[in-house]
């Protein structure tokens, strides 16, 4: 169906969908239990209590979504995003880097979202993973996002004019 034109999330996309327009570690608040999120409950989250640990996934909605109706963000599977995974870019004037983009290539592609199989800490909105692409596991998975990725600036440069055309071509539909 590529009409659809789906996609892996970005990075920084999975991060702001995942947040719901919070801040805090959780789209819950600063903590988690078991009863919001399906992580190991052996292992909690800044001091809270010890919760089940069901050792598999449960179903979408088996738990609470967040404010933006979307289940599962924290814990259930690791979810792949469209970035190769590195460090995060340092701003070169003091500033905040807002909506980074991972390289153009690499071994590891970005995970994020935590698994049932991890502690409570894993499943941070602000947690990262790196996995190579050829490996799966059942604690691993993916979730769609519609839309094309902005091309980067250089990628433009690169992309010859007939190219750009036939880009501009397809946004403007």
């Amino acid at each position: 169906m590529p009409e659809l034109n789906l996609r892996l999330p970005s990075e920084a996309q999975w991060e702001y969908a995942c947040r719901a327009g919070t801040t805090t570690p959780f789209w819950f608040g600063d903590n988690i239990t078991t009863k919001q999120v399906n992580y190991d409950g052996n292992y909690p989250y800044n001091k809270g209590k010890k919760g089940e640990y069901r050792g598999k996934t449960v179903a979408v909605k088996a738990l609470p979504c967040n404010n933006w109706g979307l289940y599962q963000m924290h814990g259930n599977v690791r979810e792949w995003c469209q970035d190769w995974y590195d460090s995060y870019a340092q701003s070169t004037d003091s500033t905040t880097v807002v909506d980074p983009v991972g390289p153009d290539s690499g071994s590891n592609r970005v995970l994020r979202g935590g698994s049932w199989n991890d502690l409570a800490v894993s499943t941070r909105a602000a947690n990262r993973y790196r996995y190579r692409p050829v490996n799966r596991d059942d604690y691993i998975g993916f979730r769609l996002a519609q839309g094309q990725i902005e091309l980067r600036q250089e990628e433009w440069a690169q992309l010859g004019k007939q190219e750009q055309d036939i880009v501009d071509k397809k946004e403007q539909t």
